[in-house]
């Protein structure tokens, strides 16, 4: 499988290459030559196979024989070693939860498979890479723990002062070894600007690999398209036309369902549920993408201005307005009402959702569902994760999961950051 540059379908790349790299050349997103369908057949029994094997047939195209399958499904049975269960909650409707990972996060699947593809690289070779990544919370958690102790691979995580949560912080603070934590004064968009930045600035990029762990890298969007078949396997007897609907902050998770749809996954209809950071529902209004600065609310994974993956969902739509409309929708909501969504889930069916699900449960009920469509929300991350929250507007008390409690009493380290210069010195001299 090749790579190009969505800046110039001329500059390519293998598989590995994009990982290491993380971006082209050009600073363009790597986007694969082909996507080849599977077989009607393996949707047709996907509910026999397991997900090891589900995940292998979609994700071999993309990854080639850069890693030999035996290592591949290594990889696979490494990463996938959790549950993935869709629950329902209304009648025809369901979440998806992605919570039970290590760092109880949608992108423990995404950090791990690019931390253990790096780490295959990179097992000959005594160069070290730097990942350079900026979070808005849950990203930088979930790379810190897939990478932690990776060989040859030193990360480096920007991240927003005060806007993120307590646990989150903990988590992407306290490991130390190979992780550094940088504190900035700002906003999602200035730590991803920073980031952009650098890989742009060859008195950084001349002295060391860098590479990138968002969503932008290949390794780390892709896997992403893994829940959505694990989802369909579940809810496939129930006979019902499939709607996603997902918080959405860089859309680099349902880009890669849509990916998913690509290979053949049947699906009604994507949704795009955001926070009040509405670039993308403007532009679907409007035909015009006019992304703002960023606004804190309290589903801050979704805290993003510019999402860099909308160029992606525009070029697996041929750049075609049109035929996104048909098929895709977006919808914001305010803090007021994903709190009310909260309580009315809560008080009804008695699901505690973070407020990212939510807003994914808001964006089922404004699309609007027929008799023989089955709704699924996707719920990004275990509701502990926003505890002051979600206790506060449920007036109920969340237990503390042991993943989170090994974290809790832990020092934080983190340097603090104010300007792109001082993000440079950094790591120039590190």
């Amino acid at each position: 499988m090749q790579y190009y540059s969505l800046n110039n379908n001329t500059t390519k790349a293998s598989f590995s290459e994009a990982v290491i790299k993380g971006i082209a050349p050009d600073k363009g997103l790597y986007f694969p030559e082909h996507i080849a369908p599977l077989p009607k057949s393996f949707f047709d029994t996907i509910e026999t196979l397991d997900n090891i094997e589900i995940a292998y047939q979609a994700i071999r195209q993309f990854v080639g024989d850069e890693i030999p399958e035996t290592e591949l499904k290594d990889i696979l049975n490494d990463v996938l070693s959790f549950e993935f269960p869709v629950v329902e909650v209304e009648d025809n409707i369901g979440t998806l939860e992605l919570f039970h990972g290590p760092t109880m996060a949608f992108k423990d699947v995404g950090a791990r498979f690019m931390a253990r593809c790096l780490g295959y690289f990179n097992k000959n070779n005594d160069n070290q890479v730097t990942v350079l990544v900026a979070t808005s919370g849950d990203t930088g958690g979930a790379v810190a723990n897939g990478f932690l102790g990776v060989k040859g691979v030193d990360v480096v995580i920007l991240y927003p002062s005060g806007k993120v949560s307590d646990i989150q912080e903990k988590q992407l603070t306290t490991l130390g070894q190979n992780i550094v934590a940088l504190e900035i004064n700002g906003v999602f968009d200035d730590c991803q600007d920073m980031v952009k930045t650098a890989f742009l600035d060859s008195d950084i990029t001349d002295y060391r690999q860098l590479t990138s762990a968002n969503s932008i890298n290949v390794a780390r969007w892709l896997p992403q398209l893994f829940y959505f078949l694990f989802a369909y396997k579940q809810v496939k007897s129930k006979g019902k036309d499939v709607v996603f609907s997902v918080p959405s902050g860089n859309f680099g998770n349902i880009c890669a369902g849509i990916v998913a749809h690509k290979l053949g996954l049947p699906v009604k209809q994507f949704i795009a549920s955001t926070n009040i950071n509405d670039t993308v529902v403007r532009y679907l209004e409007t035909s015009k993408y006019a992304p703002k600065p960023s606004k804190a609310t309290i589903s801050n994974a979704m805290d993003v201005g510019n999402p860099s993956n909308f160029i992606r969902i525009q070029k697996l739509f041929d750049n075609n307005f049109e035929q996104l409309k048909h098929s895709f929708s977006a919808f914001s909501f305010d803090d007021s009402q994903t709190k009310e969504a909260m309580k009315k889930i809560f008080d009804t069916t008695g699901y505690i959702a973070d407020p990212h699900g939510a807003v994914g449960y808001l964006g089922l009920k404004k699309q609007g569902l027929n008799g023989n469509d089955y709704g699924i929300f996707l719920e990004t991350a275990h509701p502990v994760k926003f505890l002051d929250v979600v206790e506060e507007t449920l007036n109920t008390t969340i237990e503390i999961p042991s993943q989170i409690q090994k974290v809790m009493n832990k020092e934080k380290k983190s340097y603090s950051i104010n300007s792109y210069k001082e993000l440079k010195q950094f790591l120039l001299r590190k």
